[in-house]
């Protein structure tokens, strides 16, 4: 069965930048993904963090991309740069790659973040504001009746 990875924690992270995974998506893990993280550069300013299985899984949409086409080949160039493979230690924990840790602004607090088949991985003043401005560009509400009436059709 996936793993539906859902809530939030705010952990800290150390100075050799590794962070714990909560316990409530740890449990998620399967025996596939061997304590294996994918990381990547995610969608906005986070780091996405797949569990070994779950990339194989989302890694298909990006192999069906056409490298002949410019921003398919801007996609895989972007999530290949960033990407790194890591495994959990002996006390649940990953070590984030510092060029990752850069680009989401991530110093000392982290956000962790179920998104069903991955963890996002936020600092929690950016992801603040993310869902500030997420808000007032259009309200919740308003943005869940338009995504589920998409899903309808």
């Amino acid at each position: 069965m996936p793993a539906y990875f859902k809530g939030s924690d705010t952990y800290s992270i150390d100075n050799k930048n590794r962070v714990a995974i909560p316990a409530k998506m740890r449990k998620l893990l399967t025996q596939e993904s061997n304590e294996t993280f994918i990381v990547t550069r995610g969608f906005d300013k986070c780091i996405m963090a797949f569990p070994l299985d779950e990339w194989e899984e989302y890694s298909k949409n990006l192999r069906d991309l056409n490298q002949a086409k410019k921003m398919d080949r801007w996609v895989i160039n972007i999530m290949n740069m960033y990407m790194d493979e890591i495994q959990m230690d002996n006390q649940q924990r990953i070590m984030l790659p510092r060029n990752l840790l850069e680009f989401a602004g991530i110093k000392d607090k982290i956000r962790i973040v179920g998104m069903i088949n991955y963890i996002a991985l936020w600092n929690p003043d950016e992801h603040d504001a993310y869902i500030k401005k997420m808000e007032e560009e259009q309200p919740y509400e308003e943005a869940i009746q338009v995504v589920m009436d998409k899903k309808s059709l």
